[in-house]
């Protein structure tokens, strides 16, 4: 961390968690960020991977450490969706899940979904009746989320370019709503030098507003009975416990138990004991800074099916985003007889853009490129050689030379 830290937000931790933890919390922002993984599990396992004796994230079956940082560009089971990097602290979403919703099929929308992290994470916890809507309201952030929900598969996820008001319409219309919330980015500062550039105490308060704007406007959207997780990566109360606080007396809504096992480090309330909630330190975890908070919407839950989701009824104003990649299948989608096995050399020319020659039993049209069993795209067999399909925004972009 080469950025200096303002006075303010070291006053600011000082008295949030004493001088001690400071002095830990500052050593552990100098040291490197952990490298964790999610694996898909529709589509691979730790042995596939070869990660079978790494260790396991504490909170998420699926997240595992890795010893270093591999080049994940480089490696066809990365874009073919077998695992998704992610931050372990935010993978804590995966037991709230386990905990509130386990099998039940419902309706779910994640407001700020990129660039995809809790929005795949949603998608593998959820049964397979659930539908959920991954919205995000930058459109260059929004094709990003795309590109990952389609690579990490799947057929009851709605990509969306919206913002929160435009869902207006939809009212009572979820039974779960994310709100990983925009934010001061204190729990990124060991991995985002631009955060500590922009900190500031008037960023803070800004971000608290803006938040409770966010969640204000979204609330209508949630069902009598309905669940929302409030979350963060910022350490301090006014964007973390005060908000929740806020959205529990203001909106109406009952603070549910959000309580992490003992030996996993994971600091409560900051401010009194009043309600739960779960604070993520990197010096007390292998993980950057996170909140968490889980809520129910007061009153009774209603029994419309997840099938009744008005998406109709929003008439215009939901922007959906179409999956480039599997729109255009041969018959309808159905891959039987259309899978071309490849080896790592010929994936990642693929990967690249490049045109591909198929042996010459492969034929000709439209055909899948698969790698190690798992579909990469597709491209069109004409014979002496094949024309590539693979999106042009998700090639890699390093020279084949160097691949």
């Amino acid at each position: 961390m080469n950025c200096e830290l303002s006075k303010d937000f070291i006053a600011q931790m000082r008295n949030l968690i004493g001088e001690d933890e400071l002095h830990q919390l500052l050593d552990a922002l100098e040291g490197p960020s952990p490298t964790t993984i999610r694996i898909n599990p529709a589509k691979a396992d730790r042995d596939f991977l070869g990660c079978a004796e790494a260790p396991a994230v504490p909170w998420c079956a699926e997240g595992v450490y890795l010893a270093d940082r591999p080049s994940f560009t480089l490696d066809p089971l990365f874009h073919a969706g077998a695992y998704y990097v992610q931050e372990a602290s935010s993978m804590f979403i995966a037991h709230l899940l386990r905990e509130y919703v386990g099998d039940t099929d419902i309706t779910a929308l994640d407001l700020c979904a990129a660039p995809g992290g809790k929005s795949t994470l949603l998608q593998s916890c959820l049964s397979a009746g659930s539908t959920l809507i991954a919205n995000e309201i930058m459109p260059k952030r929004a094709w990003i989320l795309r590109e990952n929900i389609s690579k990490w598969g799947g057929d009851n996820v709605i990509v969306t370019n919206n913002r929160p008001e435009d869902f207006r319409r939809m009212r009572e219309a979820f039974d779960l709503i994310l709100c990983d919330v925009p934010c001061s980015g204190e729990g990124m500062f060991r991995k985002d030098e631009g955060a500590i550039r922009d900190w500031s105490l008037q960023n803070v308060e800004m971000c608290a507003e803006r938040q409770r704007d966010i969640v204000e406007t979204i609330w209508p959207c949630l069902r009598p009975g309905g669940l929302m997780i409030y979350s963060t990566c910022t350490y301090n109360t006014l964007e973390d416990e005060e908000n929740v606080r806020w959205i529990s007396q203001e909106l109406g809504a009952d603070i549910l138990p959000c309580r992490a096992k003992s030996e996993w480090n994971v600091v409560g309330n900051l401010l009194d004991d009043t309600f739960d909630c779960c604070h993520f330190f990197p010096h007390r975890i292998q993980g950057e800074g996170f909140f968490c908070a889980i809520l129910r919407k007061h009153g009774e839950p209603t029994n419309r099916k997840t099938s009744s989701l008005p998406l109709k009824g929003a008439g215009g104003s939901l922007r959906l985003l179409p999956d480039p990649l599997f729109s255009s299948l041969p018959h309808g989608g159905d891959l039987e007889g259309a899978l071309v096995p490849v080896d790592h050399p010929t994936a990642l020319r693929y990967l690249h853009g490049e045109a591909l020659v198929l042996p010459p039993d492969v034929p000709k049209g439209q055909v899948i490129i698969t790698y190690r069993g798992l579909p990469l795209g597709l491209v069109k067999n004409i014979g002496n050689r094949a024309n590539n399909l693979y999106p042009k925004e998700w090639r890699i972009r390093k020279q084949v030379e160097s691949l």
